[in-house]
């Protein structure tokens, strides 16, 4: 499928590996240009490099922490005019609820809700006068079924999930597309992480903590990147206009529910 994004260009948050980077390589096999992120450089440039050689394609690349002003301003600098936007941050460490204090809560709130709105206040009058536009915001199957141990990213991304369901709906006349993409368990860092939790809370190996939950999904394994950046791309293509304001799982069938 011909995806018609050829020559357009996107700024990929977080996108040197995991499903940031499983975006920047879907959208760059589409023939668009990029815009990548990343807070450590080595691994960035690295990435970079990769794609540029494998696809063919323009890729800038931008060393920053877009959850800060700093690196917000870094990166808008760079990524002017841009018609595709995906926001990407890292989830915030897992807890108990009487774990966290204020301080915690407004450091999750900056780096997954108030990060990509002020990215998306920043470029949607652009593409909206442009006519056409694409953004696809990263979140968590937990914005569908909170997960206990994730309360602060269950509250941060609730916080955007609200947020981009007026905005889409605001700015979709103009041609600019807003959703999200909810991602269960992916064979990325993060579940590395915790699965080295699970293997040492329960005393158990690595491998028998991803089996453990490999064996909570559906599908049976855990998603891959290159997947998850397939879909973000049809999101970002000329066939999805008139998808608007949703949420999308991709969780291999994980989260138990109809709606």
């Amino acid at each position: 499928m011909d995806l018609g994004i050829t020559g357009k260009r996107a700024l990929v948050c977080a996108s040197s590996k995991g499903l940031g980077l499983g975006c920047a390589e879907a959208l760059a096999e589409a023939g668009v240009n990029l815009v990548m992120n990343a807070r450590g450089e080595e691994t960035l440039l690295q990435a970079a490099q990769a794609i540029r050689d494998r696809y063919g394609v323009e890729v800038e690349t931008v060393a920053a922490d877009v959850t800060t002003q700093e690196g917000q301003a870094k990166l808008l600098a760079a990524a002017t005019g841009v018609d595709i936007l995906v926001n990407n941050a890292g989830g915030p460490p897992p807890g108990l609820w009487s774990d966290w204090e204020r301080e915690d809560f407004i450091k999750a709130l900056d780096a997954n809700m108030l990060a990509p709105i002020a990215l998306m206040k920043a470029l949607l009058p652009g593409m909206m006068e442009r006519g056409w536009g694409r953004v696809v915001n990263i979140t968590s199957q937990s914005v569908k079924a909170p997960i206990a141990v994730l309360g602060l990213s269950n509250s941060a991304r609730a916080g955007l999930t609200g947020y981009v369901a007026g905005t889409s709906r605001q700015v979709a006349g103009s041609g600019v597309a807003i959703n999200n993409l909810l991602p269960g368990i992916h064979a990325t860092d993060r579940a590395v992480s915790l699965d080295s939790g699970v293997s040492s809370q329960q005393g158990i190996t690595m491998e028998e903590a991803k089996a453990q939950r490999a064996a909570t999904i559906p599908a049976g394994r855990y998603g891959t990147r290159q997947e998850f950046g397939a879909a973000c791309a049809f999101l970002c293509s000329q066939h999805a206009g008139f998808i608007v304001g949703q949420n999308i799982l991709l969780d291999g069938g994980a989260t138990n529910m109809t709606l």
